[in-house]
């Protein structure tokens, strides 16, 4: 079924991840709301900036800086939402992410709250202070994303910084009635969340990646939905990013990101009233996670000699097969379900010319391999074992993809004296579970800084539905445990918590002769600094608030 949807309605940021459309920079402001008139003023100025998903450029030109906006539960309420529409709301949703510490992870289970009273000391002021019910509480979340100044260097478009007066204007025309909070960072001090692309340099031309300060590319395989792309787009970019039904790849309703729109139970997902105000919006998770890159390379350092030893492999070999076990894709996005081994993958990168002598040529050639299908169509029911990709990578926890069916089989088939695959098997247990992930990563602009103190990671935005159903039990079930891939309490290699669980299991191909090789002394390398939950509007309800208009009779 071919769903059209009002693209003019529905913010930008839901349909673009804006990093993949050459938006490499973004600041990410944080505002607080002192009284509902100067709120819904700043509403009613700020929305008739905001970018829509209306279709570049045949309906829009396409701006140099975009803007996009949300709501905590928090800052609906100072807006003086009528409490029937507020109540109408989810509850982790009226909770907040901090509320909801457990059930993510973000604490540790196997203390009590008395036990654990400093458990987010590590946050950044802003989010450590959120939630107090005083003038540090977040209400707004504002975000501009940027392009180039000028091809091969790392200046952002000046629209940027205008864009920042601006905001900056509104809020002091306010006189305090809405004001940004200044006090991101870990230090406290810094007016936004800044973040970018990181950079290589070729020869002192400076080009963005798609890589986060691990080294691994990231944002390959972000959902599709119905009436995300244009007709003409969709058969291609659905491939591997929607769901698996009879062999062939679908878009994902529409319903399980955008509000009033059906979703893969085919029913409407719950919204508060009047449903008008909830229709083409949606919810967010913002979530700042640190990397701790240092920890990172000592243990993959450590890891890989043992790894190298025990396989008989050279140390760059063990390392690079090391990482792509723990993510599921190699360093460069090309997934382990494809190219299993370290010289099919050497074999790979000649053919593709991501070797090339010429660097830009070589990192063009990679970039159009990243956002092809051929990166993206594979799936893990002919894999149950995880003799290819392990079954607790983390690109398998994050997106199951076929890996659940009931209908798939472990072990050697009798009849071919291969491993069993299921050609028939869908991601029906899968579909409900996808997340959109937008954001970039923060700190410095290159791979120089290796250290934990240095401000580096990922600023993180999932979008979708239900943030129960979609990123909660994602986070929960998936990445904090393993029971769904039979790997009981493991988490996820790269983003779980490992203080109490510090295993990940790579299954060895029995054509190899090699045993199971099991990485044992895993850390920490990922932490939330602070996030919170927001309610994502469409143009429609933007307007209602800023009019003072939402009825829930």
């Amino acid at each position: 079924m071919t769903r059209s949807l009002n693209l003019d309605d529905i913010q930008g940021n839901v349909t673009r991840a804006y990093g993949r459309f050459s938006f490499p920079f973004a600041r990410y402001f944080f505002l607080h709301i002192a009284n509902c008139e100067a709120g819904r003023n700043f509403v009613d100025i700020v929305r008739r900036k905001v970018t829509t998903s209306a279709r570049w450029p045949e309906q829009v030109p396409k701006p140099d800086c975009t803007l996009n906006i949300g709501f905590t539960a928090k800052g609906l309420m100072q807006l003086q939402l009528p409490s029937r529409t507020l109540n109408g709301m989810p509850d982790e949703f009226i909770q907040g992410m901090k509320a909801r510490a457990f059930v993510l992870g973000d604490r540790d289970a196997t203390k009590t709250e008395a036990e654990d009273t400093g458990w987010d000391d590590h946050w950044d002021p802003i989010w450590k202070q959120n939630r107090s019910g005083d003038s540090n509480d977040v209400h707004i979340w504002v975000s501009m994303n940027a392009q180039l100044k000028t091809p091969g260097t790392t200046d952002p478009v000046d629209a940027l910084e205008d864009q920042t007066n601006w905001l900056r204007g509104v809020c002091h025309a306010s006189k305090g009635g809405v004001r940004i909070l200044a006090t991101n960072g870990r230090n406290g001090d810094q007016e936004y969340q800044a973040a970018s692309a990181i950079f290589e340099d070729h020869n002192g031309a400076k080009i963005p990646t798609p890589k986060e300060h691990f080294g691994f590319t990231d944002g390959i395989s972000d959902p599709v939905f119905e009436g995300q792309y244009r007709p003409d787009e969709m058969p291609k970019a659905v491939i591997g990013r929607g769901k698996r039904v009879n062999g062939k790849w679908e878009p994902i309703a529409a319903g399980e990101f955008i509000l009033g729109h059906p979703d893969e139970s085919q029913e409407s997902p719950p919204t508060s009233v009047p449903p008008e105000f909830m229709r083409n919006g949606t919810f967010m998770a913002y979530r700042k996670l640190h990397e701790n890159v240092e920890t990172f390379n000592t243990v993959l350092t450590n890891e890989a000699k043992r790894y190298a030893k025990e396989m008989n492999v050279s140390l760059k070999e063990a390392n690079e097969t090391l990482r792509a076990k723990m993510c599921g894709r190699w360093s460069d996005g090309v997934p382990l379900s494809k190219v299993s081994t370290y010289p099919e993958w050497q074999k790979f990168r000649t053919n593709k010319g991501f070797d090339d002598p010429d660097p830009l040529t070589a990192l063009a050639k990679l970039m159009a391999y990243v956002r092809s299908p051929e990166a993206m169509d594979f799936r893990f029911a002919d894999d149950m074992e995880g003799t290819k990709c392990p079954v607790g990578a983390h690109i398998r926890r994050v997106n199951t993809r076929d890996y659940l069916d009931p209908l798939n089989k472990v072990g050697i088939d009798p009849k071919t004296g291969k491993p069993h695959t299921n050609e028939k098997a869908t991601s029906a247990l899968n579909k409900r579970r996808r997340i959109l992930r937008r954001g970039l990563p923060y700190g410095p602009p290159n791979f120089d800084h290796v250290s934990d103190d240095v401000e580096q990671g990922v600023a993180m935005m999932l979008m979708g539905t239900s943030l129960f159903r979609q990123f909660e039990f994602v986070q929960q079930q998936w990445i904090e445990y393993g029971l769904d891939f039979h790997q009981g309490n493991n988490t996820c290699p790269l983003l779980g918590n490992h203080d109490h669980h510090p295993r990940h299991t790579i299954p060895a191909d029995p054509a190899s002769g090699k045993p199971p090789y099991v990485m044992s002394k895993l850390k920490t390398f990922v932490e939330c600094r602070g996030g919170d939950y927001f309610f994502i509007p469409s143009m429609t309800a933007l307007r209602m608030i800023a009019m003072g208009i939402v009825d829930p009779t």
